[in-house]
């Protein structure tokens, strides 16, 4: 990585500003259901611990609309980042102004203080000058750890750099770049990229970029049927961007011309309404008009499965079909199961994306996977050759 790490830092005795994701999810009574969030942030804090930082961890958490509300408050997340450490965990009722300010600079080395939810200041996500420079008053050193908003120019991911240095990332953003760029700089070959989801709208850039670089694109989702019938195939009820018709033909030419291979499914699982429990057949070519596609079908996980296994670099962002419904599943879940065998066999593999990162952990996969990322947004623009505002932000190497 070109920009500084937390290892070139000299972190003993110095107040440490931590930007952490711990937008965790919360059930009614305000408790933790997933804690991967803050467990993923650990390594970069044991590491400023066992080196005598005092830190000061923030983060936002749902969306408050610039408002404070008790229902989105970081004090669970201080509570359980406090199980995890086995030790106290200091808790600030406001992320700056008096009470941050003096708990910021009571700290001794090897303690923790979190601050309030960012997002209660309508200026965090304003990126307001102002409310940036408050935040670098209470540290001496800033380390982004937040690789999930690093697509976000906010007050304490791209503003605080302005008034804080220098600026270094933490354990999880520095894996998470150097993960990706392997995907985006000399990349391995063969390089298969596995692109699902619902909308070609959501991924253009994404294809566009991986296609000068991949080898073989993959398409499933509901994306899949936009190609098709770009390409005079017919999707019946399926749903199909009518206003992206072009932009996929475009997509389309420039695979072509580029000698890139594209994949589009050959068969489908096909359902006459989008529900757990609706009959559904597997349907070659069209679809019929009273049907629409929910999954790949068999002959086409097949294909799928023979590509990836051929594989040195995988990148895979979006699910095949409906898999919320487990009826419609499959196809991702076979997807699944081909990128962690190619991974065993020795290739390189990156997943993004929550259906997908989903579907790797419900199949008891996460641990064949050799990289899976912690920002969807962000993970998605790295992948289609966007700056992120938080790794630009952070200081050059010497």
């Amino acid at each position: 990585m070109a920009k500084l790490s937390i290892r070139d830092l000299d972190l003993k005795g110095k107040r440490v500003f931590v930007r952490v994701d711990y937008n965790v999810p919360l059930n009614d009574a305000g408790e933790i259901t997933d804690d991967t969030r803050i467990r993923a942030s650990l390594p970069t804090i044991e590491y400023a611990l066992k080196d005598g930082a005092r830190l000061i961890l923030a983060s936002h958490l749902g969306r408050p609309k610039g408002k404070a509300n008790p229902k989105y408050s970081m004090k669970p997340a201080a509570v359980r980042l406090g199980e995890l450490l086995g030790k106290p965990v200091e808790f600030a009722g406001d992320c700056i102004g008096a009470e941050a300010a003096q708990k910021a600079a009571a700290l001794e080395n090897g303690q923790v203080l979190v601050l309030e939810n960012l997002r209660f200041h309508p200026d965090e996500e304003k990126n307001g000058p102002e409310f940036a420079q408050k935040l670098a008053s209470l540290a001496e050193l800033y380390v982004d750890d937040a690789f999930g908003s690093a697509h976000r120019a906010h007050a304490s991911v791209e503003g605080i750099t302005h008034y804080l240095q220098p600026a270094a990332a933490g354990l999880l953003m520095e894996k998470e770049v150097a993960s990706l760029s392997r995907a985006t700089e000399h990349p391995a070959h063969p390089y298969v990229v596995i692109v699902g989801g619902a909308k070609v709208s959501d991924k253009i850039e994404f294809l566009q970029n991986l296609a000068k670089l991949a080898d073989t694109i993959l398409i499933g989702g509901a994306m899949a049927y936009t190609f098709l019938k770009a390409a005079g195939i017919q999707m019946g009820k399926s749903r199909v961007e009518e206003d992206k018709l072009e932009v996929a033909r475009d997509l389309l030419r420039q695979m072509e011309h580029q000698g890139t291979r594209l994949l589009l499914p050959t068969d489908h699982v096909v359902a006459e309404k989008l529900e757990a429990g609706a009959a559904h057949e597997v349907s070659a070519g069209s679809i019929p008009a009273d049907k629409l596609g929910v999954d790949i079908g068999p002959a086409t996980r097949g294909a799928y499965a023979s590509e990836i296994a051929g594989a040195r670099l995988i990148v895979w962002n979006g699910p095949m079909g409906v898999f919320e419904i487990p009826e419609f599943a499959e196809g991702t879940l076979a997807v699944a199961q081909a990128v962690a065998k190619a991974t065993d066999a020795g290739a390189f593999s990156i997943v993004g994306g929550g259906d997908s990162v989903a579907a790797v952990t419900q199949a008891g996969l996460a641990d064949k996977i050799s990289h899976i990322s912690t920002g969807g947004g962000a993970s998605l623009e790295f992948l289609s050759g966007m700056k992120l505002p938080g790794v630009e932000a952070l200081t050059e190497k010497q």
